[in-house]
């Protein structure tokens, strides 16, 4: 008999469906969704990092954007070399108003990853 995760009935082959379909409802703009079905899976896995990548990503798109920040700065400090959280970070930062904030992550991204988006973004020439 499978292992369970307390009086749920969940199993870790439950939470990877979880975050597979999560993944899906964010492709196909559910954002509010994909938050839901995480919030399961990391209630059960708070040191699971691409699940709160994947939340944080909901967050943002759902324009939930403390929430975003949140999920995003606890990525960078397991992951500070992750330069998508960092570009994606800034972009948070950067519809909240914080765009000294912005820069510095932005910054962060392109120098970890010469990624063309994250290069544009950091303006190093301004």
């Amino acid at each position: 008999m499978p292992e369970t995760s307390g009086s749920t009935g969940r199993t870790p082959e439950t939470h990877v469906i979880d975050f597979r379909a999560a993944e899906q409802l964010l492709d196909a703009r559910d954002p509010r969704g994909a938050v839901k079905l995480l919030d399961g899976v990391i209630a059960m896995h708070p040191e699971n990092t691409a699940a709160r990548l994947l939340r944080a990503r909901a967050f943002f798109a759902a324009a939930q954007l403390r929430p975003a920040e949140l999920e995003f700065t606890i990525v960078l400090e397991r992951e500070p070399d992750n330069a998508f959280a960092h570009f994606a970070l800034a972009r948070t930062y950067e519809r909240q108003g914080r765009p000294d904030q912005a820069k510095r992550h932005f910054r962060l991204a392109a120098a970890l990853d010469p990624n063309p988006q994250y290069l544009k973004a950091a303006r190093f020439d301004a």
